[in-house]
């Protein structure tokens, strides 16, 4: 695989970026909310390393053993480009059975030296917003501590403009659009899967901050997301790769070496469960008609469309809401019981790590399931539910022993969080 060119038109705010894999072209243009005045240089340096880490999207059609970069970039660049194209293809490697896919170097032309410094640290922080729990929370605390964040996101649809309505914000978003051919390929048999595509939309918002002469780019990727589904080869694979602290760190590295950002990225949430971001979302009522986490909501056009009630996303998340709020609140924001519908049991047991393992979603950590279950089954709202009763009944004696309540509601592991936004943070725990 190859890239041959890009070029970006300030007048438009278009970025075009060509893929070649073998003897098939393809383009895709990224638009980026067009700014007033001169682009910084390091803009175009964000576009170089967007260029190759966006190229996965058209990787996975013929998944070829060589994959070369256009020009030299420092090592820190090349140590991304490697980890997107191996771990960031863990989980396509393994439902394709390609295991070559883990192995795979990129080729750069060359070692490049370190950009210059730009400082950015002090600027207007840019908040990406998702549409559910996590990036609400975060732009709520950035707000809080008067750092006035933007919020932005790639492709809004209907659930993340509503978001963006209830915070008051002005917000940015960029759009992507991919080479049409590539759909075309799939339906007619091409290889397929899941991709890195939060390495790819971050780097997108950076580009998007540099451009508007904004701070860094705030995430609200919590400590879960570094927890692997399982073990394949010797591979951990991760469907949350490119949201876990390894590639966030990553990407740091790579955006202060190659275009010289001195704070270009990082997750506020890094050091919190699913659990206790919950917890603090619960303080923000004003967002109940208008959050949502579930993917297949997302894929809908209808406006009222915000949980499907019957997929691994919706499950977990109402399991990590349910015990910060009564169950009225709960089943307004859901517009459905789950916990009364045993229908739900199978899917929770995969959740709890007992038919399975944890599904290929966005979802937290096992232990957070079940650590989440016991505070269900403590409260008397709770405790008589259905599904609760019959996964307290499933839950084998053993690991219902060896839950840590006070581990996963206590923040901790590696961050990469400056310390003015660490304080933030510390102000609202």
């Amino acid at each position: 695989m190859r890239f041959p060119s890009y070029a970006y038109d300030p007048a438009t705010g278009v970025a075009t970026f060509e893929y070649l894999l073998d003897d098939q072209a393809f383009t895709e243009t990224i638009t980026f909310p067009v700014a007033g005045g001169e682009v910084p240089e390091a803009f175009h340096r964000v576009l170089d390393l967007l260029h190759v880490v966006a190229g996965v999207s058209y990787y996975k059609v013929g998944a070829p053993p060589r994959i070369e970069a256009p020009k030299p970039v420092p090592a820190a660049a090349k140590a991304l480009f490697d980890a997107v194209y191996t771990k960031g293809l863990g989980e396509y490697a393994y439902v394709n059975q390609l295991p070559h896919v883990l192995e795979n170097s990129v080729v750069v032309p060359g070692d490049a030296e370190p950009a210059p410094v730009v400082d950015n640290a002090e600027g207007r922080p840019l908040s990406a917003v998702g549409g559910g729990k996590d990036s609400i929370v975060t732009l709520e605390t950035l707000r809080a501590a008067g750092l006035d964040p933007v919020p932005f996101s790639v492709n809004p649809n209907h659930v993340i403009r509503n978001v963006n309505a209830a915070s008051g914000l002005t917000a940015l978003a960029a759009r992507r659009r991919l080479d049409p051919r590539l759909f075309e390929l799939n339906k007619a048999g091409a290889r397929n899967g899941h991709i890195p595509v939060t390495a790819i939309n971050s780097l997108i918002a950076i580009g998007t901050a540099v451009l508007h002469g904004l701070g860094p780019v705030v995430m609200s990727n919590e400590r879960s997301a570094s927890d692997p589904n399982l073990v394949w080869n010797g591979h951990e694979i991760n469907h949350q790769w490119s949201k876990g602290v390894e590639a966030e760190g990553l990407l740091r590295a790579a955006v202060t070496a190659h275009a010289g950002l001195s704070e270009p990225y990082f997750s506020l949430l890094r050091s919190l469960s699913e659990l206790h971001i919950a917890q603090l979302y619960a303080r923000f009522p004003g967002y109940d008609d208008v959050v949502t986490s579930c993917n297949k909501a997302f894929k809908l056009h209808d406006p009222t469309a915000r949980w499907c009630g019957d997929c691994p996303k919706c499950r977990f998340v109402a399991l990590a809401m349910a015990p910060s709020m009564p169950r009225e609140r709960l089943t307004r924001i859901f517009g459905t019981d789950l916990f009364a519908d045993p229908a739900q049991v199978p899917g929770y047991l995969e959740l709890l790590g007992i038919d399975a393992h944890k599904p290929f979603e966005c979802v937290g950590e096992v232990e957070e399931s079940l650590v989440a279950l016991t505070m269900l089954a403590d409260d008397p709202q709770w405790a008589d539910a259905p599904v609760v009763t019959a996964l307290r009944a499933a839950v084998p004696v053993d690991a219902w022993a060896a839950v840590d309540r006070h581990a996963v509601l206590t923040p901790g592991g590696e961050t990469f969080v400056p310390p003015s936004y660490a304080k933030a943070l510390s102000a609202v725990l």
